[in-house]
């Protein structure tokens, strides 16, 4: 009798897990569930009904979220069920789970099925994608990580891994630089300089407005423009220095002002 899950070797797992269902669906259309086209019941003497991967199979194939859960998770809680029917009912619930964005039940199939067979690269690339979903990229780069690992043609997972860790890259960059403003704080003299370095958010308002007056003048129109802009530049400096210290004047309100002002003219 040709087993329903053999579709999925033959398939090569190497779609997502959550195409599951279509897969099964094939299964049912071709009618290899039971030998001479005959399905398995509960009719059948001494037959352990939950036993039966047959039910999730075509739950699955239905793609009837909580049918899958039941009754996948019957065959799942099985003893006696074989191991391979555990995995592809795992597979089939944590796909479910992923659906009803129950991410933490879909997380947890996931590692029982990779405790049972650590060599499925699609259930670490799927357990990856949700948990970049929550937010814990470092465990998200390592599923992707072990994904291409195991298959180094896996297209999702290497598309997952790069992405990630240009993303992990961009926000290193960031952190490397948080708090830090466009100046070097070891010269600042000036009283204005260091209430800048001395508060993380004024420090980082001060980097933007550097960085977008270099963007500015780097991209102007043409010389004069790119004159003018630096001149704005030199001129807001120049008040902020002045004014700083003085009642009334809100350093901050005025950093916010012109990084505004700045990114107005720059179009960004």
């Amino acid at each position: 009798m040709v087993q329903a899950w053999d579709v999925l070797s033959v398939m090569g797992m190497r779609r997502n897990t959550r195409n599951l269902a279509v897969a099964l669906l094939c299964v049912c259309l071709s009618g290899v569930l039971t030998s001479g086209g005959a399905r398995a019941t509960s009719s059948e003497p001494g037959k352990d009904v939950q036993a039966d991967a047959g039910p999730c199979v075509a739950a699955a194939a239905a793609t009837d979220d909580d049918k899958i859960i039941e009754v996948c998770g019957a065959l799942i809680d099985n003893e006696k069920a074989a191991k391979p029917d555990r995995v592809k009912a795992l597979l089939a619930r944590a796909s479910a789970y992923d659906r009803k964005q129950l991410i933490d039940r879909a997380i947890a199939d996931y590692d029982t099925v990779l405790r049972l067979d650590p060599s499925l690269a699609d259930a670490h690339n799927a357990r990856g994608e949700l948990w970049r979903r929550k937010g814990d990229r470092p465990k998200a780069i390592m599923d992707f990580g072990a994904a291409v690992k195991l298959d180094p043609n896996h297209a999702a997972a290497k598309a997952n891994y790069k992405s990630l860790s240009l993303e992990l890259e961009r926000i290193g960059a960031m952190m490397a630089v948080a708090g830090k403003p466009s100046f070097d704080c070891r010269k600042a003299r000036r009283p204005v300089e260091k209430a800048i370095c001395g508060n993380p958010a004024l420090a980082d308002l001060d980097r933007e407005i550097g960085a977008s007056t270099f963007r500015a003048v780097r991209e102007a129109g043409d010389a004069r423009q790119a004159r003018e802009l630096q001149r704005a530049q030199d001129d807001f400096i120049a008040r902020r220095n002045a004014e700083f210290g003085k009642p009334g004047y809100d350093l901050q309100k005025a950093m916010r002002e012109r990084l505004q002002q700045i990114n107005g003219v720059d179009g960004y």
